[in-house]
C-alpha cells in the first residue's frame, strides 16, 4: 500500500507514465518490437487492425517519450527500422503481466482463449 503523503507523487507517476503509453495501439508496438527491429510494414502486419497513418502517428509520439528508435539507412530506397530504447526495455515485464492478466482475463470474462 502507498503511504498517504505519497499518493500524490504516485497518481502524477501513473499518470505519466499512462500518457506514455495511452491510446489502443502503442503497447501492441511495443510488444511487437520486443522481439527485435522491425521495418513499418512489418508493424504494420503485426499489429492487426492499425492503418498505415495511425502507425506512423504512434511510431513517433512513442519516438518523442523515448521507448523506440527510429534509424534510417542508406540504401536505394532508404531503409528504416524501429527498435525498442533501453528505456522501452523497461516495459517489457509491464507487457508480459498485461499479456499473462489479459489471458486470465478472457477465460474469465469470455470463458475460452
Amino acid at each position: 500500500m502507498i503511504p498517504e503523503k505519497d499518493c500524490s507523487k504516485a497518481m502524477l507517476s501513473i499518470k505519466d507514465a499512462l500518457d506514455a503509453v495511452e491510446g489502443r495501439w502503442k503497447l501492441l508496438i511495443l510488444y511487437s518490437l520486443c522481439s527485435g527491429s522491425k521495418r513499418f510494414k512489418e508493424l504494420s502486419r503485426e499489429v492487426t487492425g492499425i492503418t498505415d497513418k495511425t502507425l506512423s502517428k504512434e511510431l513517433k509520439n512513442l519516438q518523442a517519450n523515448k521507448l523506440i528508435n527510429r534509424e534510417v539507412f542508406d540504401t536505394s530506397p532508404p531503409t528504416v527500422e524501429y527498435t525498442m530504447t533501453a528505456h522501452g526495455m523497461s516495459l517489457k515485464n509491464v507487457l508480459f503481466e498485461l499479456w499473462n492478466w489479459g489471458l486470465i482475463h478472457r477465460e474469465e470474462v469470455i470463458g475460452k482463449y
